[in-house]
Parts: C-alpha cells; sequence; structure tokens
C-alpha cells in the first residue's frame, strides 16, 4: 500500500508555471506507474499525465509540449512541472498510484490560474 501527499499548487497568472509534487509513503514505491489527474467544477477527472516503472511517459493532449511528468524512486516522489499556464488548467490535480489493479489516490491540490 501507499499513501501519495500533493503539494505545489496555488494562484497563478496565466502563462506562468507551477510545480506539483507527490510524495509517497510506504513500501515499493518503483512498482507503481504513476500519474497526475485533474478535477475542474463541473468535470469529471481526467488524466494529465503518466510515467510508468520504466519511465515512459504519456500525457494528455492538451498539455502535451507544456507539462512534464517526472519521477525520482529513491526519493519516493513524482512531480508534475507545468509550464505555460492557461486558464483552463484550473482544477484540483491528484496524485495517483497502480499496480496490479490497485490504485490510490491523494488528497489534491488547487492549481488556479487567473490574472
Amino acid at each position: 500500500q501507499v499513501q501519495l501527499v500533493e503539494s505545489g499548487g496555488g494562484l497563478v497568472q496565466p502563462g506562468g508555471s507551477l510545480r506539483l509534487s507527490c510524495a509517497a509513503s510506504g513500501s515499493a514505491f518503483s512498482i507503481y506507474a504513476m500519474g497526475w489527474y485533474r478535477q475542474a467544477p463541473g468535470k469529471q477527472r481526467g488524466l494529465v499525465a503518466v510515467i510508468s516503472r520504466g519511465g515512459t511517459t504519456g500525457y494528455a493532449d492538451s498539455v502535451k509540449g507544456r507539462f512534464t511528468i517526472s519521477r525520482d524512486n529513491a526519493k519516493k516522489r513524482v512531480d508534475l512541472q507545468m509550464n505555460s499556464l492557461k486558464p483552463e488548467d484550473t482544477a484540483v490535480y491528484y496524485c495517483n498510484a497502480a499496480y496490479a489493479g490497485a490504485e490510490y489516490w491523494g488528497q489534491g491540490t488547487q492549481v488556479t490560474v487567473s490574472s
């Protein structure tokens, strides 16, 4: 089992940057595929970015070229670097860990992009 805690959210102007971090506790972090999801008001939660155990990454089309996901297995951490932020990126961002049919979620961190 793994516990996830997100940090790094906040208010940023359009065009700005934020870096989200997800700290994991528990055993065997390296076996999990890790992902970032987001949920805007009135919308379903959707995938933003994912990184496999081996480091292969994938992104939603809406964030390609602007967001970068990375992981540090030694520190049990996964980050999401968000650049060129747009108002439509405003959402609660959630960290996810998945392995063998099991999924774990963090509590979420709010990102607001507004002038």
